[in-house]
């Protein structure tokens, strides 16, 4: 085993909830907290996280594991070690591993500072994965950080929207039936074929449901249903649930999931967690301008289009002067996109102060960081050619901040104009701004857009 020591690596920033939670109740959340924590006489219950992650991803189609394939950047585990890392009660993740991926596992855990985090070596098959970690846990191993818990969380490592609200309840439902497991509706009829490739007989989709992960158990029922099970069992069963009804006949209590619990199976759906993850990032926009205290300077206008074109995403404004005071705010806030104003200055002073202050922040270590420096063009107080020459810059500075996970763009609005073409051109600007934030296309990172 390869236990991950709690504090070896740094602590990842929490990011924004990928789950469709986000306007949870709270209260209601808050009860299942309680009696996910609290056990008769006040005590902590005990709870870890076994994640089998062996797979080779047949399915999938693609040379590399589905776990480890890249989503923005980003190997897909590390999304769902991420939504595990928010439910602070979880108190070990165990993430089994094949042997020839341990050093790849190793490295995205030190990459994204993920923590709590211990390593183990994968069976052939899930069941012998899943049966490794619940090894690790039992074991009292020299060196090891880990203990056995009272409940055991199993979950895929390619489910990464998995809610917290769902975690509470099956913990809570384990720890009063046995076990636990979430479940959702069919999708489509199941039948059964015959040995001739014909229709032998279908099930009563209304009376049947598809069950999803995550599930959970009192650690020493799986952990025993684990050790009475068969090699047929180890080798060809799919179902945890099964396991426990069988060797330790405890019947598990099913909790309706959620839909964000699919789980990325097929090629597709990578383009669809993309799709979803890019959505959640791109909730907020910060502007940033060199000064907060006149209301008709041009970066609150171009605020003010921003809230009234973009009206389902959250606009905020900062001033730079103040940003480096603010700036740990907006982090917790989990804003991932800024539009820099530069007004008083012909070239990118203000963008790069931004620049700087991002870096040092480390914000853009689980999700780019998009950044618009917007110019104005003043034809009386600067040269055209002067100006272009100048913004031109941003190829330079944009390919040094993408190492670093930030993707810089540029966009210029002629300034001044009536106020009526001036409108327009921060309305062109805004729909460019908001383009720019849900795509996060790379083919335009330091290019010179123009409203």
């Amino acid at each position: 085993m390869e236990p991950g020591p709690p504090g070896s690596f740094g602590p990842a920033e929490p990011g924004p909830c990928l789950s469709g939670q986000r306007g949870a109740d709270h209260a209601a959340s808050a009860s299942l907290q309680s009696a996910a924590r609290t056990k008769p006489g006040g005590h902590s219950l005990a709870v870890a996280a076994v994640l089998p992650a062996g797979g080779c991803g047949e399915r999938m189609g693609v040379p590399t594991p589905k776990q480890f394939c890249p989503i923005l950047e980003r190997p897909l585990i590390s999304y769902t070690l991420q939504a595990l890392e928010r439910v602070y009660w979880i108190k070990d993740i165990v993430v089994a591993v094949t042997g020839e991926n341990m050093e790849v596992m190793k490295s995205i855990i030190q990459k994204y500072q993920h923590k709590r985090i211990s390593l183990v070596e994968a069976g052939v098959t899930r069941h012998r994965s899943i049966f490794s970690g619940l090894k690790a846990l039992a074991e009292d191993q020299l060196n090891s950080k880990l203990s056995k818990p009272e409940v055991v969380i199993i979950h895929d490592a390619v489910r990464p929207f998995v809610e917290e609200d769902v975690l509470l309840k099956v913990v809570t439902a384990a720890k009063e039936h046995g076990a636990a497991g979430a479940i959702r509706p069919l999708v489509s009829t199941v039948i059964s074929p015959s040995a001739d490739g014909c229709l032998d007989h279908s099930l009563e989709r209304a009376r049947h449901r598809a069950s999803e992960m995550p599930q959970a158990f009192l650690f020493d029922v799986i952990y025993e249903a684990y050790q009475q099970c068969t090699d047929y069992d180890l080798e060809f069963g799919t179902e945890c649930l099964q396991l426990a009804l069988k060797y330790c006949r405890t019947k598990a209590k099913l909790v309706e999931g959620s839909p964000d619990l699919w789980k990325v199976t097929y090629k597709r759906d990578l383009y669809a967690a993309e799709s979803i993850i890019k959505e959640i990032i791109s909730q907020e926009i910060c502007v940033v301008m060199d000064s907060k205290e006149d209301n008709k300077h041009v970066g609150h206008l171009l605020e003010e289009v921003l809230k009234s074109e973009l009206n389902h995403v959250k606009v905020t404004s900062e001033a730079l002067c103040l940003a480096g005071r603010h700036l740990q705010q907006i982090i917790l806030d989990q804003c991932y996109n800024f539009v820099c104003v530069n007004v008083m200055t012909s070239d990118f002073q203000e963008t790069q102060k931004l620049l700087s202050m991002l870096e040092e922040s480390n914000l853009s270590i689980l999700y780019p960081v998009v950044v618009v420096s917007v110019h104005f063009l003043d034809f009386k107080l600067v040269p055209p050619s002067q100006k272009m020459e100048n913004l031109m810059q941003i190829k330079e500075f944009s390919k040094k901040v993408k190492e670093r996970n930030i993707l810089l763009y540029g966009l210029l609005i002629s300034y001044p104009q009536a106020d009526k073409q001036l409108q327009e051109s921060l309305r062109q600007g805004a729909i460019i701004i908001a383009s720019l934030v849900k795509e996060r296309n790379s083919g335009l990172i330091g290019q010179l857009l123009i409203a």
